[in-house]
């Protein structure tokens, strides 16, 4: 069963809009077991340019399902996110259930497929190239800088402060994210 924790930016979340998201989102619940509960994160934005754009993050026991999509209007926006996040439920539940079998999961994410559908290609998530990298100990500025040079989208380190393994990586925005890895020890 999902629950809805809907906030604004730059708008107010009357009931109408509320109920709108809700009634849209929860249709994803016929692809989840009935066991499984989930809380469904809605950011909802309007820009100065009168742009709208909703952003949708599930999180599940082995998935997190997360989607964004912008248009001049809010119920548009929310039609296609929701669109969005249905392609990926479809895109995925095949695999998604195949490696819970093989791993010995007993609560799926997905509820079994009652749809007569094309099962996904199985070479679609195929690892067709390995790279081994030896991380050299450097700062979040210096990862940047390195990462731009090679012109890619991410670069893995070592941080030279925590000697742990961090990932820079460039956002749809244009601005940079950090990822730090928490050891499990």
């Amino acid at each position: 069963m999902l629950t809805f924790n809907i906030r604004g930016e730059n708008i107010e979340v009357t009931d109408a809009i509320r109920d709108y998201v809700e009634k849209r989102i929860s249709k994803l619940e016929k692809y989840f077991d009935n066991n499984v509960e989930a809380i469904a994160h809605v950011n909802l934005k309007v820009y100065q340019n009168k742009t709208a754009k909703v952003e949708v993050t599930i999180p599940l026991p082995y998935l997190t399902l997360r989607a964004e999509e912008t248009s001049p209007d809010l119920y548009a926006s929310v039609d296609l996110v929701t669109d969005k996040l249905e392609r990926q439920i479809r895109k995925y539940k095949t695999k998604v259930n195949r490696k819970s079998r093989e791993k010995g999961y007993k609560n799926l994410d997905f509820s079994p497929d009652t749809d007569s559908e094309k099962p996904a290609d199985s070479n679609e998530l195929e690892v067709v190239r390995t790279k081994r990298v030896s991380l050299k100990p450097m700062d979040n500025e210096e990862a940047v800088l390195q990462m731009d040079m090679l012109g890619h989208d991410f670069f893995i380190y070592e941080d030279a402060e925590t000697n742990g393994i961090s990932i820079v990586y460039r956002r749809n925005d244009g601005r940079y994210g950090l990822i730090e890895a928490d050891d499990q020890d």
